[in-house]
């Protein structure tokens, strides 16, 4: 009985590693979208986030099984709420990718973010893919270091967050209100997807029980190694 219940958990952890997949996919060509005003990337994205949240469901029907079930193992609810409020922050962060895609459907064929700004924006998605990506890694390895790791390169996101007020503000801003109204929201959705994929690596350390991955690790590589601050 007791190793039917870690195979479950095994299976759990699975689907939640398959989200992380799919989020850090739905961001990756949503950054990309916006970068190329590409109407098509960004419909692949919004029609994409269905099959997120049908995975969510499974994942929650998953846990509620274990929660519920009456092997002397399943003793720790712990690790059923911990894999809810994962599949929470994933299914959220899939939103997140999907508000961004929407902003350059409601802005086509005009881009969504000045040319000036795409820079920050490129780096911004590329430390979202990152972080969900590495989050995914955490439920796998069930690694603690690793989950902070996260923490700092989030702490990255959070810097580009806060400067790009900075921009807007600035006497020289020639892009108008709406313009600005957009980068901020723009901007927010990446902040909060990395927040969530933090949320989600603190939830998962503890999320399957085993000695070793059954998978192979990602290295642990940080996207952090630009020369130049984005603008």
């Amino acid at each position: 009985m007791r190793d039917v219940y870690y195979e479950q958990l095994e299976r759990l952890a699975d689907r939640l590693l398959d989200m992380s997949r799919m989020v850090g996919e739905a961001m990756d060509r949503a950054t990309m979208a916006m970068s190329g005003a590409d109407l098509e990337l960004a419909g692949l994205v919004v029609a994409g986030n269905a099959r997120v949240e049908q995975t969510r469901v499974d994942a929650e029907d998953h846990a509620y099984a274990l929660l519920a079930a009456r092997s002397p193992a399943a003793t720790d609810p712990r690790v059923a709420v911990a894999a809810i409020q994962a599949a929470t922050s994933l299914e959220r962060m899939g939103r997140l990718a999907v508000h961004v895609a929407e902003a350059v459907q409601r802005r086509y064929p005009q881009p969504v973010v000045p040319s000036p700004l795409m820079p920050r924006f490129t780096e911004m998605g590329r430390i979202a893919v990152w972080l969900a990506t590495m989050a995914g890694q955490v439920i796998v390895r069930r690694d603690a270091t690793l989950a902070r790791a996260l923490v700092s390169v989030d702490d990255e996101m959070d810097d580009l967050h806060r400067t790009l007020f900075t921009v807007i503000d600035y006497r020289e801003w020639t892009y108008g209100a709406a313009t600005a109204v957009d980068v901020t929201l723009l901007s927010r959705f990446y902040e909060r997807f990395a927040d969530h994929a933090v949320s989600l690596a603190w939830h998962s350390t503890f999320l399957v029980p085993r000695q070793s991955p059954t998978k192979d690790p990602l290295p642990l590589t940080t996207p952090l190694q630009t020369a130049n601050t984005p603008c």
